[in-house]
């Protein structure tokens, strides 16, 4: 008898798991660049209805961390599994996921003007893919999510761009204060940050124009409260990451300001582990912003 209803739950369990439509992921697509004078590609995630239906759809850029690339999400996130459940189980609506690739930019432009990522993506790449897909193309159909250094992208976007986006989903992200930069180690910084604000540049010389006008505590301070009321803010970092400090750091300082924002932290570390287990709670945080 215990064998039969053992029987009877798999076959249950089979047939919803087959039931549960898929959405359809396009690993390998790329959008010319004249501002980096190259072809960038991206991964796109579509819902199960796209092909059938005629309605656009909100869209959730989600950004890689370093030394990734665009097939990050989804080869070790498995971000098609987690948002095929969610749209099935009505946790999140329906929505479009953009990842693109990024290299080791940051997502911004480099101080001497070498690579200007930030303006590829907000100039070419978002109007690119927006016109070429089913995407409601409004501030409030838009919402930005990153890991790590795409966790770092994400505030840079939400913040220098609040007229783009409705909401924001940064996990585990890259947040330096000022002691961080200075104290850094030559090799450190020579091989993660020369490239985005100087090259040779020792301690308090690393707090330079550059630097200032991308460092997210920075900009906080910087921004009128009225201004960073326009995203809705989402932080999550584990408790035994080594980027908890700048998190933290991050969540007084907007606290201080009295900017609404949710602040998680979780057990868990500098991981896919954390990350996957995050990404449903960050998607359905954006995707309550899509709805009146």
């Amino acid at each position: 008898m215990k064998k039969m209803l053992l029987f009877f739950m798999c076959v249950c369990c089979s047939v919803l798991a087959i039931a549960q439509p898929a959405g359809k992921v396009i690993e390998t697509q790329t959008v010319k660049s004249a501002i980096l004078n190259k072809a960038v590609k991206y991964t796109i995630y579509l819902p199960a209805d796209y092909t059938s239906s005629d309605r656009y759809y909100p869209v959730v850029y989600l950004l890689h961390g370093y030394t990734d690339d665009n097939t990050g999400w989804l080869q070790f996130g498995e971000i098609n599994r987690y948002a095929d459940k969610a749209i099935a189980d009505g946790t999140i609506p329906p929505m479009i996921i953009v990842m693109p690739n990024a290299d080791s930019s940051w997502y911004i432009n480099s101080y001497d003007g070498k690579e200007k990522y930030e303006d590829f993506f907000i100039k070419e790449f978002m109007p690119t893919i927006e016109k070429n897909y089913h995407i409601k193309g409004e501030k409030r159909y838009r919402g930005v999510a990153g890991l790590s250094m795409g966790g770092y992208g994400t505030l840079i976007y939400a913040i220098k761009y609040p007229e783009l986006f409705a909401a924001c989903a940064p996990l585990s992200a890259a947040v330096f204060d000022d002691d961080a930069m200075t104290t850094m180690p030559d090799n450190n910084w020579n091989n993660t940050f020369a490239q985005l604000y100087g090259k040779d540049i020792k301690g308090k010389d690393r707090l330079n124009a550059a630097w200032n006008s991308n460092s997210i505590l920075q900009l906080v301070k910087d921004k009128s409260a009225d201004d960073l009321k326009k995203v809705r803010y989402w932080i999550d970092c584990g408790d035994d990451d080594f980027l908890t400090k700048g998190n933290c750091l991050l969540h007084i300082a907007l606290s201080e300001k009295r900017i609404p924002h949710e602040y998680r932290v979780r057990d868990g570390a500098h991981t896919w582990t954390y990350w996957r287990t995050g990404i449903t709670d960050a998607l359905q945080f954006i995707g309550q912003s899509f709805h009146q």
